[in-house]
């Protein structure tokens, strides 16, 4: 019992984690705004274009920017930790890095296991909403594809008759093509990346700048509709709109200067990303009476029923090539955390090599595109939301733990970036995070488990007796992965 509770507990020591990885590692292009670019890429996606409009309609009203206000703050907690951990672990992984360093080998492997069919999961569910918008463009165009790759089976609307659609053939066309583009190497996919995000920001930019001349002050009245307690159940369902920066911070390997530009782009992404959720929910509750606005296509339906059809659609053109942002950004995220697990032993080596001269980890992608395809190609978007949601909030609190531990037991590491008010915030972060996770469906907690003992069935089977931990020594060594 005591040789098992050393194997599940060792560390790699912080201060031998250095950032050479003989020769295993990735290719460092990144500056601090392409890293900016792909933490907002992921941070602002349905969330703003569909999310916002179906919370104000149902749960908060024109309080919907209170509910993302309060989501931020949250989330700021949490991105504090991971800001002090990027300066501080500039490596590959992010939390599956951060836990396995201070909290030891099994809660590191755990939270990166789940992390790895979360991310897979979110960019599965993304492709199915962008599918939807496809779908919709092509209405307004009167084209009609065969009903059979229209979706997966079960989503028929009404009016078509049950079995008629078989495969969400867009959607896993999307996954596929995100893998092709990551595959480029992480310098070309980047740049694709920080273009879509211009083209997000210049949208969003669009609607607060056109919408504002359409604002009433009528429809601010009442500005709590559904009470204060709506508030706060919109601030918990849009929160899942307000991170981002955590896959963005699997991408550290791949930083020019990770010390210093990690924490500023976790920051930054999320401070851009929230003072434009708040300025648009503000445009869209002004534009629209909140028990009017269209829950799934919120800003295109507000400008058309003002009279502004062409800036409705350049909205819903925009909102499909923005959204895949959030796509290129989570598969890009577990794509690095499950390389990071096979160079560290944990998983077959084999899937930790690189590309010989685009450094990218192809194997994993193109495995990661194929996954993510089926679920969007054959599951509807409600099943595939399910499998989301609990990994990012449990990564959210191990991180929160694990910066309070570090902080006590290591305060002369050199940190480039400090999380403020400890262990204030870190906690705020926790109890926010594990609050949440109270909302979460039952279904959600019966998948996790599931997930969860796969998981140890392969760490106690394989990871546990062949991580580079368990073949060179107690984690007390250098280690060099």
């Amino acid at each position: 019992m005591g040789r098992l509770l050393r194997d599940i507990t060792r560390r790699k020591p912080i201060d031998q984690i250095s950032e050479d990885t003989g020769g295993r590692g990735l290719r460092r292009t990144l500056g601090l705004w392409q890293l900016t670019a792909i933490g907002v890429g992921g941070i602002i996606g349905a969330g703003i274009f569909s999310l916002a409009g179906a919370v104000a309609n149902e749960k908060a009203g024109p309080a919907v920017l209170v509910s993302f206000l309060v989501a931020g703050i949250a989330s700021a907690a949490a991105a504090f930790c991971y800001a002090e951990f990027a300066g501080l672990i500039p490596r590959a992984g992010s939390a599956y890095t951060y836990g396995y360093a201070v909290l030891g080998e099994f809660p590191g492997w755990a939270i990166g296991w789940d992390l790895l069919l979360e991310y897979t999961a979110i960019v599965s569910v993304v492709a199915i909403g962008i599918s939807g918008y496809f779908d919709d463009l092509l209405g307004f165009l009167d084209v009609q594809l065969p009903l059979w790759m229209m979706g997966a089976p079960g989503t028929e609307p009404d009016g078509v008759a049950s079995g008629s659609y078989k495969i969400n053939l867009f959607a896993a066309l999307l996954c596929l093509l995100i893998a092709y583009i990551l595959n480029l190497g992480m310098k070309d996919a980047a740049r694709f990346e920080s273009a879509l995000v211009y083209l997000k920001v210049a949208i969003v930019l669009l609607v607060i700048i056109v919408g504002a001349f359409h604002l009433h002050a009528d429809n601010y009245t009442p500005f709590f509709p559904f009470g204060l307690s709506g508030a706060f159940t919109g601030a918990a369902t849009v929160f899942f709109a307000v991170f981002g920066y955590d896959a963005m911070s699997t991408a550290a390997e791949e930083s020019k200067d990770a010390t210093r530009h990690m924490p500023k782009a976790i920051l930054y992404s999320l401070a851009i990303s929230m003072v434009l959720y708040v300025l648009a929910c503000l445009v869209l509750t002004g534009m629209v009476d909140y028990r009017d606005i269209n829950p799934n296509a919120a800003f295109s339906s507000a400008f058309e029923s003002a009279g502004m059809k062409t800036v409705g659609a350049i909205i819903a053109v925009g909102a499909i090539l923005g959204v895949l942002t959030v796509l290129f950004t989570f598969m890009m995220g577990a794509g690095r955390v499950w390389f990071a697990m096979s160079r560290d032993g944990l998983l077959p080596a084999w899937f930790a090599k690189t590309h010989p001269t685009r450094h990218a980890p192809t194997r994993i992608t193109w495995i990661l595109g194929v996954g993510s395809a089926l679920i969007a190609a054959f599951l509807p978007i409600a099943e595939a939301a399910e499998l989301t949601n609990i990994g990012i909030l449990l990564a959210f609190i191990v991180v929160s733990i694990a910066v309070v531990v570090l902080r006590y037991r290591h305060p002369e590491l050199p940190r480039q970036f400090k999380v403020p008010g400890m262990p204030v915030v870190p906690i705020i972060g926790v109890v926010f995070s594990a609050w949440l996770i109270t909302f979460l469906q039952w279904q959600t907690w019966l998948r996790f488990a599931i997930w969860f003992v796969i998981g140890c069935v392969v760490y106690f089977g394989y990871g546990r007796r062949r991580s580079v931990l368990a073949r060179t020594g107690d984690g007390e060594h250098e280690i060099r992965t």
